[in-house]
Formats: C-alpha cells, sequence, structure tokens
C-alpha cells in the first residue's frame, strides 16, 4: 500500500488549518505557500475536504477555509480514505472484493491481519496527535 501526494498533502492541509487557526478564514494561497502545493492541485484535495464536511469555506475579500471541527475530532484514518478512498492492502479484504476462496485460502488471514494493523493504527490518530509531534 502506498498513500498518494493526495493523501499526503491533504493531512498537510489539514494540519496546516489547524496550526495556523486564529478564528479567521485561510485564504488558498497562504496554504498553497506554506506547504509549496500548487494552487490547482490543493484546490482539488480542498474540494474533497469541503465535500467530505472537513471544512468551512467563505468567499470574498477575506474568504478561505476553517476547519469544520476541533483536530482532535480528525481521525487520521479518516481524512486519508476521503482522498485515497479504501486503505486495504488487497482487494480480497474490501467489501467490494469479498473473496469467494478465502474458506480455503492460506493467505486471507495474513491479508486480514494487516488491513486490520493498518486501521487500527491510522484510526488512533488523530490532527491533534499530528500536531503535537
Amino acid at each position: 500500500m502506498k498513500i498518494t501526494t493526495k493523501g499526503r498533502y491533504a493531512l498537510r492541509i489539514m494540519v496546516d488549518l489547524a496550526i495556523n487557526s486564529n478564528g479567521k478564514y485561510i485564504s488558498l494561497k497562504d496554504i498553497a505557500t506554506r506547504q509549496e502545493i500548487s494552487n490547482k492541485y490543493l484546490e482539488q484535495i480542498i474540494a474533497m475536504l469541503n465535500k467530505a464536511g472537513y471544512l468551512k469555506t467563505a468567499r470574498g475579500n477575506n474568504g478561505g477555509y476553517q476547519l469544520a471541527k476541533k483536530p482532535s475530532e480528525y481521525r487520521v484514518g479518516d481524512i486519508l480514505k476521503v482522498t485515497e478512498g479504501d486503505m486495504a492492502p488487497t482487494n480480497c479484504v474490501t467489501k467490494e472484493g469479498e473473496c469467494e476462496r478465502k474458506e480455503n485460502c492460506k493467505t486471507f488471514a495474513f491479508w486480514k491481519g494487516l488491513d486490520n494493523t493498518i486501521n487500527e493504527y491510522i484510526n488512533s490518530k488523530t490532527l491533534e496527535d499530528l500536531i503535537k509531534n
């Protein structure tokens, strides 16, 4: 499993918004400059985060973005799933890829265990945890 730039940047954007929160909206340009992400790519990721309900937005001169909740209320796993989709290491452990051979497959338990470990870890961390480190 490899996290794409969308997933990595989504986490960086959310951390940036949390760290730079001062009650005002933060412009796309400011985030792009601090995170060294192109405006065009940033817009795509922001749209995904906004659609998931993770951001508040405002238009106009003082417009921009804010987190919709406190940093402690965002799990890293949820943010990654917005941009990456299912975090399963193989299709056989996803609901959509429900494996017909799992009863007789000698490797299914391994993949299921890896999937559980990944999900436990990414869901055990919040934005607040990332900020503290």
